[in-house]
């Protein structure tokens, strides 16, 4: 059975159209049946739709005969950290703009869902309340996410000055002191959540602020999370960008991995460096949770997605961008970001993004695509995918220049404008 409600990562929408209060209550309803009951740990971001949303998530989680333990503001890492045996949701839609809302949910001791267990849910979206559930309020939990984070990924930062681009979300009233308790310096952006302003013009989706505060001020570097925390993308002492493939090219040998699971957008310069150090790739489908899936069957510690999705397993259960942030900055070793990238080298990409209206790629599209990609041999490739999280057709091409990949963006541009009419 397909999803039809769940997409790359969990269930999201624009509030109100696609999100409703009754879809997320229901959804919570239908996660209790689920799992049998038990122990729900509930956060939620900074989104202004998030506390009724989290309200009618645990009026769902009760109906369905759970105990829904709601925790406010918390970031996605650490809500599946902190939900240790018991079950985890997050009311967020990460990183997409304020309007969406979402829900996230994991299992026991913060695993991601597979795709059979969400059809499993969706299946019971209609079943009726049961009894027996509750809902309890949870104290801050904060402190205790950040001392096992800080004790775990963290070192002396002592002589760093770094930016910290919160996107006014989870992270904001806790990400900067966490770098200035291990030393460094820290000159804090976006970290005024107003319930509108998450990922608006700020945080990993735009790193245009992140940058400018760098250059400015004078900076080592910056780091931007974005908005439930699960994200996290760097930029320079002069403000150019660094991506999560370079920040796994600087922590895999950091971290002395023999494997690594990236997704199908890494750069092909990723696997031509990490072949060189004899390091295993494994490569999946987009979303973190196939890259956690990976790691699991395959025994790695360390994953990523190009878009900051950082997971380190050693010590954690799923991606976190504090704890990602916090072994980067230690993995300089006295170098700076830049220096440290370098060791990478990077095959332009040129990257587009189309409406779909919903639909999907046809088979004689994927043809075209395959031939194209055969004719390339290891010179380049194309990528055309469905977006999990909008209704966008996503178009990658890479090669050995940004003229070649401009081109071959451009031919599959036509491809798929044809397609969709």
């Amino acid at each position: 059975m397909a999803r039809h409600t769940f997409g790359t990562d969990g269930v999201r929408g624009i509030v109100g159209e696609r999100l409703t209060v009754d879809l997320v209550e229901r959804l919570g309803r239908a996660f209790a049946l689920w799992s049998g009951g038990g122990r729900t740990l509930i956060g939620r971001d900074t989104r202004g739709s998030g506390p009724e949303l989290e309200q009618a998530l645990a009026r769902g989680i009760a109906s369905g005969g759970g105990c829904a333990v709601v925790g406010g503001v918390l970031p996605t890492p650490a809500v599946a950290l902190l939900a240790g045996p018991d079950l985890a949701a997050v009311v967020t839609a990460s990183h997409n703009p304020p309007e969406y809302n979402g829900v996230k949910f994991f299992g026991r001791g913060g695993q991601k869902l597979v795709d059979a267990a969400e059809e499993a849910i969706e299946a019971l979206l209609d079943a009726p309340a049961s009894r027996g559930g509750s809902i309890e309020p949870l104290g801050d939990a904060t402190e205790g996410y950040l001392d096992l984070v800080l004790e775990r990924f963290g070192g002396d930062l002592s002589g760093l000055a770094i930016a910290v681009d919160c996107a006014n979300g989870a992270y904001s009233g806790s990400a900067p002191g966490a770098f200035e308790r291990l030393g460094a310096r820290v000159v804090a952006v976006a970290a005024a959540p107003d319930g509108r302003n998450i990922n608006a013009g700020c945080g990993a989706t735009d790193l245009a602020l992140v940058a400018r505060t760098v250059r400015e001020q004078g900076l080592d570097l910056g780091i931007a999370f974005d908005g439930d925390g699960d994200r996290m993308l760097a930029v320079t002492a002069a403000g150019e960008p660094i991506d999560g493939d370079q920040i796994v090219a600087i922590l895999a040998p950091f971290l002395g991995v023999d494997q690594v699971a990236v997704t199908v957008m890494s750069n092909l310069g990723l696997h031509r460096y990490l072949a060189e150090q004899g390091i295993r790739v494994h490569s999946t489908a987009v979303g973190d949770r196939y890259v956690l899936e990976a790691l699991r069957r395959e025994g790695g510690i360390l994953g990523a997605e190009q878009s900051g999705h950082m997971i380190v397993l050693d010590g954690h259960v799923t991606g976190d961008g504090l704890a990602a942030a916090l072994l980067l900055c230690r993995a300089l070793e006295g170098r700076t970001l830049a220096a440290a990238a370098a060791v990478m080298p990077v095959f332009p990409q040129r990257k587009l993004n189309l409406a779909s209206g919903g639909r999907a790629l046809s088979a004689r599209l994927e043809d075209e695509i395959a031939a194209l990609n055969e004719s390339l041999g290891d010179s380049g490739r194309v990528l055309v995918r469905p977006s999990g999280t909008e209704p966008l057709i996503r178009i990658l091409a890479e090669a050995e220049s940004q003229e070649i990949a401009a081109d071959l963006c451009g031919r599959v541009e036509r491809l798929v404008r044809q397609e969709l009419g």
